[in-house]
């Protein structure tokens, strides 16, 4: 059974249900079945015993509010030959909008948009998903299907059950934590059967035609489509958007472009050339493909804006055309991870940590709207003075960040067990820098970087369950020329964790990871100068929603900044968050 399983996650936690699975937790682990924890010897001193205080819930409404075309009579006549929606889980024929939100909880919200409901998938906490993939029925069911993506690379099949949610696991395969977006358009071979797409960071769009065997082989083997997909941030399944009953595609670009593809139906040649269709989308954080929304039998658009707010784009040609947006709702921020969402799914962090100089910790959270939440007290007043916390994008197999301590007798990782948190790495006196940057080896797993006092940098890859660490990989020398190293997630768009350092003299410098243990970083390349005008700078993960890292820092004056990442190695201009953060001795 796997640590999400078991349970085994419990501070800083957002869920209710989260926080019973911690409780139980510690009464296992009081039994005295730390197994995994790395024994302490003779001449090891423990850090104090640290207290810590569960995270309380939202009390802020989650539900968004969605305003969507009406199904009229007229058109659903007119689509009756159109393709099957992928998401349409209530058997009405039209495709429902499934999420998670930041409370960790699996919601949907159906095509009428009358409600929010609640959608299980039994056998797996709801943040131990990466992605979620509408399927449509593959069983012939009648019902859409749905995969689900771990953050480690399987890919499962499961079938849908009509309104509420999943059935039990079936078919998975392994390995495809080698695409950085996995998705599924709708039918490209002609077959009635939606078909999958996966792109690597390298920029290669593969095609996996659907089977009909959802047992043992759903998809037959890849096909190359094509390379330099990477050039688009978003890549926006939108089912069959021409009335031909031929998936299409959808894809944006950094700065903003809309791409279409029409689909051919060939499994050798899935995709025509591009079609410019639009410009200016970058205002939009996501772009989801929702299929026909209206009942025409065109495939239709959503799109999320920083602030929540949600607009319906509907088709109207052969050519990828969009009618002029118009509003379909708001509060759709409360969404971490969205079905059929066009951006390369983030995983891991979306915090910020603050140890005040009274020794106090809080936390804050990403509203996925470019702010944080309000903070949360998660010591006893003082409880970690003199203490060296972090925030570690997450080390075992869920979305949820792992708090960590770093203390001259090792790492202790406090989200693994609270109450008796197991060293899961010794001798970390040698080490005056310790960063929990993601996976860095290609794998899916969490890492550690740390930097020792010669200024050498040492890969430590996570065993993907917070309990241990493989042994250090020698990254190189010379780290000791940055004041602050820092890195949660993924900065330059290709789906892998970078880390950012900044030297003496206040220079910012990107080193973009490779997915290789022996070789993590390609050469650094400057982001810009002037960054030592910032006390302190960290890596929250993404606060804006669109899948991307961000950074933000506190200059002299207590303010608190956010760097929006573009997704290519920049960001946008500063946008001040508040003041007041000069409180913090750590912030990470």
């Amino acid at each position: 059974m796997s640590s999400v399983e078991s349970g085994r996650r419990a501070t800083p936690t957002r869920s209710t249900r989260t926080r019973r699975l911690a409780a139980c937790t510690a009464l296992v682990l009081s039994a005295g079945m730390l197994l995994a924890a790395a024994p302490a010897s003779a001449d090891d001193t423990a850090p104090q015993q640290r207290t810590l205080t569960e995270r309380p819930a939202s009390s802020a409404d989650l539900r968004p509010a969605l305003s969507l075309p009406e199904h009229t009579a007229q058109r659903q006549a007119a689509a009756a030959s159109a393709a099957k929606p992928r998401a349409d889980f209530d058997d009405d024929g039209y495709s429902d909008l499934v999420y998670r939100n930041y409370e960790s909880d699996l919601r949907t919200t159906p095509s009428s948009a009358d409600g929010e409901y609640g959608f299980e998938i039994p056998g797996k906490a709801p943040s131990a998903f990466k992605d979620l993939i509408p399927i449509g029925d593959q069983t012939g069911d009648g019902v859409a299907d749905l995969l689900t993506l771990s953050p480690y690379g399987s890919l499962t099949f499961r079938a849908g059950m009509s309104g509420a949610g999943t059935g039990n696991a079936g078919w998975t395969g392994k390995g495809w934590q080698i695409y950085n977006k996995v998705l599924s358009p709708g039918d490209l071979t002609g077959d009635g059967r939606a078909d999958l797409l996966g792109r690597t960071p390298a920029g290669e769009l593969y095609l996996y035609p659907a089977t009909g065997d959802t047992s043992t082989a759903p998809f037959a083997a890849r096909v190359l489509v094509g390379k330099g997909w990477g050039t688009y941030d978003q890549l926006i399944g939108a089912n069959d958007v021409t009335g031909d009953g031929i998936a299409d595609l959808y894809g944006r670009t950094v700065s903003g472009d809309l791409y279409f593809y029409t689909g051919t139906g060939s499994a050798k040649a899935p995709l025509t050339a591009a079609t410019r269709v639009g410009h200016g989308w970058k205002i939009y954080n996501q772009v989801i493909g929702a299929d026909d929304l209206d009942g025409d039998g065109r495939g239709d658009l959503l799109a999320r804006a920083l602030n929540g707010d949600v607009f319906v784009y509907l088709s109207t040609g052969d050519s990828g055309e969009l009618a002029p947006r118009v509003a379909g709702g708001s509060g759709l921020n409360t969404a971490s991870l969205l079905a059929g969402a066009g951006g390369s799914p983030d995983f891991g962090k979306n915090d910020l940590l603050g140890l005040d100089t009274k020794g106090t910790l809080w936390a804050y959270w990403s509203l996925n709207n470019g702010k944080l939440s309000a903070r949360d007290q998660l010591s006893d007043p003082g409880g970690w003075k003199g203490a060296k916390p972090f925030y570690a994008s997450s080390m075992n197999e869920n979305a949820l960040v792992d708090l960590m301590e770093a203390h001259e007798s090792g790492v202790y990782n406090y989200s693994y067990a609270p109450g008796e948190p197991p060293r899961i790495s010794g001798s970390w006196g040698s080490y005056n820098l310790t960063v929990g940057p993601g996976d860095l080896t290609g794998d899916g797993k969490g890492d550690l970087l740390t930097r020792d006092t010669g200024g050498t940098l040492y890969l430590h890859p996570g065993n993907g369950t917070g309990s241990g660490l493989a042994a250090r990989v020698r990254v190189g020398g010379g780290w000791n020329a940055y004041s602050v190293i820092i890195g949660a997630g993924d900065f330059t768009g290709d789906g892998i964790a970078d880390v950012l350092g900044r030297t003496f003299d206040g220079v910012l410098k990107m080193y973009r990871g490779t997915g290789d243990k022996y070789k993590p970083f390609l050469s650094p390349f400057p982001v810009g100068r002037g960054w030592n005008t910032y006390t302190k700078l960290a890596a929250p993960g993404d606060l804006t929603g669109d899948g991307k890292a961000d950074l933000v820092g506190v200059d002299r004056n207590g303010s608190l900044y956010l760097y929006a990442s573009n997704g290519a190695g920049q960001f946008a201009v500063p946008v001040r968050l508040g003041g007041g953060w000069n409180t913090y001795g750590i912030l990470n």
